[in-house]
């Protein structure tokens, strides 16, 4: 099943650099917000990249991750941890639509700081799963 591999890590790159790029977006489109003064909405680029991408990627990635563990019957302590940190991810996903919601509504309070946040939440969670990822043939069975 290398192929369903291919996948999963293919998912896993775009996913990741989805939770990378979107504090930039939403960054962007409230400078434009407070700049341009819109009325209602925001620039329609963060929804439609959470939604057609981002989301997709992470659907494809769980999905692709979970068969692979049922597949090879791979369970332990590394799976464990892995899924910890594959938390954290779909948490700061989660976070980056809500602030978006929030961007759309004009509610602007909190935006700044809780991207960061989401930002550092998914740090800690593409950091952490690379980690595992690499330090599993070593230690863990």
């Amino acid at each position: 099943m290398p192929w369903l591999k291919l996948l999963h890590i293919a998912a896993l790159v775009i996913w990741c650099g989805s939770l990378l790029y979107l504090p930039a977006l939403l960054s962007q489109a409230l400078q434009l917000r407070k700049d341009a003064g819109f009325a209602q909405g925001t620039p329609p680029m963060p929804r439609f990249f959470y939604n057609s991408i981002a989301t997709p990627a992470a659907l494809v990635a769980i999905a692709s991750g979970t068969l692979l563990f049922l597949v090879h019957g791979l369970l332990g302590g590394w799976l464990i941890l892995k899924l910890g940190a594959v938390v954290a991810m779909v948490a700061a996903h989660g976070c980056f639509g809500w602030l978006i919601l929030r961007l759309e509504m004009g509610h602007y309070r909190w935006v700044k700081p809780a991207n960061w946040t989401a930002l550092c939440l998914a740090l800690a969670g593409i950091l952490s799963v690379l980690g595992f990822v690499l330090a599993k043939p070593l230690d863990w069975s």
